[in-house]
């Protein structure tokens, strides 16, 4: 089963059996390397019920084109990355759906330098391909090799390069892995640690026992706060499905937003290299550029999206960038995300200010007014947006680099269509939390009407 909609602007992704099966992965891994060519490949495979199965499908697919196929497992979705830049790779394939419900599956595709496959650079000529593979040619005489790869020693080495060990105090931590794939990659890493790590849901199961994998959505939240309060914890972190995301809450049980996370790190970079670029994306807080500026960095502005950031991150030769999802890419990381990293970097940060974490962030509290991601169906996407261009468009400068932004200067709000729904997502922000609210209501109503 190959229903063509699995294809996403970014990834694939779909109800496992009534939307992509064995046969579809096979289909798949059989199109990337027709579409790619690539001579040797890493495959991996996040803790989904069906994923066992379903990375062998894209593994004898890869082969059957004539591919060799490093097999590396169970795994993290930033360690195939990892393994396709340090081990010069020219593509790898995580079988993974990420954060979605227990019912789903897929998989996201990389070149060489771990660069993703993305709905404009290629990944639907492999649907293409895949959908016609029926018309394939026969398995090749010498189909490719499949050889079984550990990469974890030099996976846990690399991620805890980018701190220094010695200087993390003996914090006390709740970590809520969700039953992902957080469960298996942080043990060895902790191992190497003085925290104390409250460890919850760290058994890795993709029938997701507990609650889905997914921590931006508030329900999914509610226990890493509750329990950060109950332990008096330093610090909360909650971790999604394949692992390359990681939330934080602080000590006072209040949610972190990515975009304040992506401040405090990219005043880390910046005083590791002066004058370096830190990439954002446009949903993001003024709090953002205002920080990477302040601190002499160049503030770049993205779109939204992995593929975007990373083919950014390259041309600009950005150090750092971090997007308000919760996905944080590192140059030194073959520019690609981690959710490890941001982890070990929130510990270091927190060890060498001496403070709590709710008085880091006290100053971008008390100035940036935000009201997080607010999505609403919409009848007509392109109408509304154009709707609130001319409503708000002669109050400030407009951009359209990702949907429609607007910046009045004591309030500003970016609205973009979803890539998979017909959904617009409102981010908005002010000085103060009086017209934060007034203008959210206002624009609301707007695309609500």
């Amino acid at each position: 089963m190959l229903d063509p909609k699995v294809f996403k602007a970014y990834d694939v992704r779909g109800i496992y059996e009534r939307e992509l099966d064995e046969a579809g992965a096979e289909a798949i891994g059989r199109a990337y390397v027709e579409q790619f060519e690539p001579r040797k490949i890493a495959v991996g495979r996040d803790m989904r019920l069906s994923s066992p199965t379903m990375q062998e499908a894209v593994i004898r697919g890869a082969t059957a084109a004539g591919c060799d196929v490093l097999d590396i497992g169970l795994v993290g979705t930033e360690m195939v990355y990892f393994a396709v830049g340090s081990l010069g790779l020219e593509g790898g394939i995580m079988v993974t759906a990420s954060h979605n419900p227990k019912e789903y599956t897929g998989m996201k595709l990389v070149r060489r330098g771990a660069l993703p496959v993305g709905g404009e650079s290629g990944l639907f000529d492999v649907r293409d391909r895949a959908l016609a593979s029926d018309k394939l040619s026969q398995a090749l005489s010498a189909p490719g090799s499949v050889e079984a790869h550990d990469i974890w020693p030099a996976y846990v080495d690399r991620v805890l390069s980018f701190v220094d060990t010695a200087a993390i105090k003996p914090l006390k931590v709740v970590i809520d892995a969700a039953n992902g794939m957080a469960g298996a990659m942080l043990p060895p890493v902790l191992e190497r640690l003085p925290i104390e790590a409250v460890r919850c849901y760290f058994d890795p199961d993709g029938s997701f026992p507990n609650h889905e994998p997914n921590p931006l959505l508030p329900e999914n939240r509610e226990f890493i706060v509750r329990k950060t309060l109950e332990e008096g914890a330093d610090l909360g972190v909650a971790f999604d499905g394949d692992a390359d995301r990681c939330f934080f809450v602080d000590d006072t049980g209040e949610f972190v937003p990515g975009d304040f996370v992506t401040a405090l790190f990219a005043e880390i970079f910046l005083a590791r290299e002066p004058g370096a670029k830190v990439i954002y994306d446009v949903r993001a807080s003024h709090a953002v550029p205002d920080t990477i500026e302040r601190a002499g960095g160049v503030a770049l502005v993205s779109r939204v999206g992995h593929a975007f950031i990373k083919a950014r991150m390259r041309k600009d030769d950005a150090a750092f960038a971090g997007e308000v999802s919760g996905h944080y890419y590192f140059r030194d990381f073959s520019q690609a995300d981690s959710g490890v990293i941001p982890f070990l970097l929130m510990l270091e940060l927190i060890s060498r200010r001496g403070q709590k974490l709710s008085e880091i962030l006290a100053p971008l509290r008390e100035r940036y007014f935000i009201t997080g991601e607010l999505n609403t169906p919409v009848g007509d996407v392109a109408l509304k947006l154009q709707e609130l261009k001319e409503r708000y468009g002669k109050e400030g400068t407009v951009s359209h680099l990702d949907g429609l932004s607007v910046d009045a200067g004591e309030w500003h709000f970016n609205v973009r269509p979803s890539n998979t729904e017909p959904l617009l997502r409102l981010n908005l922000e002010a000085t103060s939390q009086e017209l934060m609210e007034e203008k959210r209501d206002e624009v609301l109503a707007v695309i609500r009407s």
